[in-house]
């Protein structure tokens, strides 16, 4: 079984930052993409940054140059999140796949950005 705990989110003004976490811990074998999605609400589960093994990253083109998602050294993601807007406001979930596909998720973290 395996668990992602995220952390970080909060309530921001409009033009802050910032910086979510997620650790995965449990039965992680080979982990290959990492990363973040997010729902508002009313809407559907979207993709907003994941990384590869080898580094590479995509993002949802509302948040290029704006989020930055990294991998630390042992199985955590980060995601920083600079000149936020209310349109970020979401819940973001992390996301971990392995062996191109197993996926989970974690429980989600609340991010708030007030105009």
């Amino acid at each position: 079984q395996v668990q992602l705990v995220e952390s970080g989110g909060g309530l921001v003004q409009a033009g802050g930052s910032l910086r979510l976490s997620c650790a995965a811990s449990g039965m992680i074998l080979s982990i290959d993409r990492m990363g973040w999605f997010r729902q508002a609400p009313g809407k559907q589960r979207e993709l907003v940054a994941t990384i590869g093994l080898n580094g590479g990253t995509n993002y949802a083109e509302s948040v290029k140059g704006r989020f930055t998602v990294s991998r630390g050294n042992t199985n955590t993601v980060y995601l920083q999140m600079n000149s936020l807007k209310a349109e970020d406001t979401a819940v973001y979930y992390c996301y971990m796949r392995q062996g191109g596909v197993y996926e989970d998720w974690g429980q989600g973290t609340q991010v708030t950005v007030s105009s």
